[in-house]
């Protein structure tokens, strides 16, 4: 069990995650340097979904696009299920959850499903391994598209920030425009990007971590986490793991409906129950400001935390479940 587990990057990024909060909490950066540091992250995360252009085929893509019912599935649980769930939270206002972390969750219901751990989740539990890498990726890709207009059409009524034409033109320049340069690119970049994924995974994380540490640097120097209780931390957690085990429930009694084989519903189930920190976050950063983005990343951030831990340990279950069949025991 530790060494399939030891396969999913949990810990080391986690811990990195839960430092750099740390260290904004300790020294965060305003004034000038503030300024600055805003200006470097938008360049990062332009960056960021450009590295994500040039990595993704369109071949694979168009390939592994034959197992239809088995992205609809996927894109159902991520765009119409989740969000239905962030929608039903607000009646968790204001006795468990305060307006802003309302917006967090609901926020994070709007996000895309995870790429890598969805990955390496399904292989761990003998899954389509190519078809999760397709939906995965089908889901990030449309996502750059259906999470800002879900944020449009959804976020209005919650108390949010008002999202207006001008956020959704920040979206457009600072994610979808650098998504197709990269793709459009991806024939002289991709070997390159091959070549060194050991640095392109590191930019990717780096990015992430700029991202947090800029807006909880501005949401320390703003004092917006003095709003918030411990108990309301805890509550947001409770929150978090009430969603995902209703999602994992929703996805595997959609696979059941479906009749899909066990193969496939290890992908639906992988890939339509998690939301992606390293796409939600850049994106929250874009539509609210790095002001008011500390406090809504925290349910997403608490929410990564959880679905890789009950994941990684399903995943084990599943597997060690598999192998006498593999066998023919």
């Amino acid at each position: 069990m530790l060494q399939r587990l030891a396969r999913v990057p949990i810990d080391t990024f986690l811990l990195a995650l839960l430092a750099v909060v740390a260290l904004a909490a300790l020294f965060p950066a305003s004034g000038t340097v503030g300024d600055l540091l805003s200006i470097v992250t938008k360049v990062a995360i332009a960056l960021l979904f450009f590295l994500y252009g040039a990595r993704l085929s369109p071949t694979e893509a168009m390939h592994g696009l034959r197992r239809w019912r088995l992205h609809l599935l996927v894109l159902a649980a991520t765009f119409v299920a989740f969000p239905l769930l962030g929608l039903a939270a607000s009646a968790l206002v204001p006795s468990v959850l305060t307006p802003g972390l309302y917006t967090g969750v609901l926020f994070l219901c709007l996000v895309p499903s995870t790429v890598q751990s969805s990955i390496a989740f399904t292989s761990i539990a003998h899954g389509n391994v190519p078809a999760a890498i397709v939906s995965a990726s089908l889901s990030n890709i449309l996502g750059i598209v259906l999470t800002p207009l879900l944020v449009v059409l959804l976020m209005h009524t919650t108390g949010a920030p008002r999202i207006d034409a001008s956020a959704v033109l920040d979206i457009v320049l600072q994610l979808l425009l650098p998504f197709v340069a990269g793709q459009l690119l991806r024939r002289w970049l991709a070997p390159w990007v091959h070549r060194h994924a050991l640095v392109t995974k590191a930019f990717d994380r780096g990015s992430i971590l700029l991202v947090v540490y800029t807006a909880f640097s501005m949401s320390m120097t703003e004092h917006i986490w003095s709003t918030v209780s411990p108990w309301r931390v805890v509550a947001v957690a409770v929150v978090c793991a009430a969603l995902l085990a209703i999602m994992l429930g929703v996805t595997v009694g959609m696979s059941r409906l479906a009749r899909l084989n066990r193969a496939d519903a290890v992908v639906v189930l992988f890939c339509g129950s998690k939301k992606s920190l390293a796409s939600g976050l850049p994106m929250a950063l874009v539509f609210f400001g790095t002001g008011a983005v500390g406090l809504i990343m925290l349910p997403l951030m608490i929410f990564h935390q959880i679905q890789l831990f009950v994941c990684a340990v399903i995943a084990s279950r599943m597997s060690r479940m598999d192998a006498p069949e593999k066998t023919g025991a």
